[in-house]
């Protein structure tokens, strides 16, 4: 399976994000790409390829003028003001508060995000730009007829949504490779969501429209975040209802119970009829995951990449998350794996 990858990712680097009450180093960082880029290199995966430039278009096709306008300017105007240290959030347009965008830097940030995990450095605006390309380079390669391909993004995409970022996400990567293909013609998309946390973002793009089907199985927002979506009567709105599926989990969920929502969510799949299936595809769902409760084990992710293999679809798969970060490597080459072991028969 052919690999499109960038050095760019390492341009964004996150000192601090908020989260349980303190001021973290960051748990998405470069290593984790490093790792997974590594691990397709020792098992020979397949080719590794740089990404194509695709400039604003592709974005703004799925983004809000406004937010990318705010992301592609946020570092410079913030070194204007005589800070050099990493951009946090701190306040959020909540109930009852006026929607309305600031002219104040530090009001425009809380506006464009819904969390403080989300830093902007010196080099995150080429990093998330960068690793826009690398999912539309794949997406790319399966217009040209590619079976799978493997986008190593990172920053990683699906909770970010057209006019907001979160969740270590600026820009949605699986969604505008999504819209990419309708835009060449596709009639229908499938998306298929692994990562243990809700893809909010994705959802919130896709929720009243019928072209993209969005099925995500993940930890129940009851108790896991982002909380306030993911709800397994979230079915879609307008022309979208009913293709939207969620498919939450209790924290302890292991291969047993995760693999009848993913047998669920590829019965929709099958019965969409999708031309092209975008899989988010995090791995921490993994048993060691530092920010996870999923108890997958390392083999269970070549079982998962048999199953979406046995789909038969052409298929992108686009790297969200994962932090533990000595198995990421692993995990998400073997679901690589185990899919190149059912398409090569």
């Amino acid at each position: 399976m052919l690999t499109i990858y960038s050095d760019d990712h390492h341009l964004h680097h996150g000192k601090f994000e908020l989260i349980d009450g303190q001021l973290t180093p960051c748990f998405e960082k470069p290593s984790r790409a490093d790792m997974v880029l590594a691990r397709a290199k020792a098992v020979n995966l397949g080719a590794v390829a740089a990404p194509r430039e695709f400039g604003m278009a592709p974005i703004l096709r799925v983004h809000d003028e406004g937010f990318v306008h705010f992301l592609k300017g946020a570092w410079a105007e913030w070194q204007a003001m005589g800070r050099d240290y990493d951009m946090l959030p701190f306040t959020w347009p909540n109930r009852r508060l006026r929607q309305t965008i600031p002219d104040c830097l530090d009001g425009r940030f809380g506006y464009y995000s819904f969390d403080a995990g989300v830093p902007i450095t010196a080099g995150t605006w080429q990093a998330v730009s960068s690793s826009v390309n690398v999912a539309m380079t794949g997406q790319a390669e399966l217009a040209k007829g590619a079976r799978g391909v493997f986008s190593l993004c990172r920053p990683p995409g699906h909770h970010a949504a057209a006019d907001y970022m979160g969740g270590y996400c600026y820009f949605n990567n699986a969604a505008i490779a999504a819209q990419a293909c309708l835009d060449q013609g596709a009639s229908r998309v499938a998306i298929l969501d692994v990562d243990y946390h809700h893809g909010n973002g994705t959802q919130d793009i896709f929720f009243d429209r019928a072209d993209v089907l969005f099925t995500s199985i993940h930890g129940d927002p009851r108790f896991e975040y982002p909380f306030f979506l993911g709800y397994a009567d979230e079915k879609g709105v307008g022309v979208g209802e009913g293709f939207n599926f969620n498919y939450p989990l209790a924290a302890g969920s292991d291969w047993s119970a995760w693999s009848l929502a993913l047998a669920a969510a590829c019965r929709q799949i099958d019965a969409y009829g999708p031309d092209v299936l975008i899989v988010s595809l995090g791995v921490d769902t993994f048993k060691e995951d530092p920010i996870s409760q999923f108890k997958l084990d390392s083999p269970d992710y070549l079982r998962m990449g048999e199953i979406i293999g046995k789909l038969g679809l052409q298929t992108l798969f686009v790297m969200e998350g994962g932090y533990a970060v000595e198995e990421i490597g692993i995990n998400a080459i073997n679901v690589l794996q185990g899919f190149d072991s059912v398409t090569a028969v």
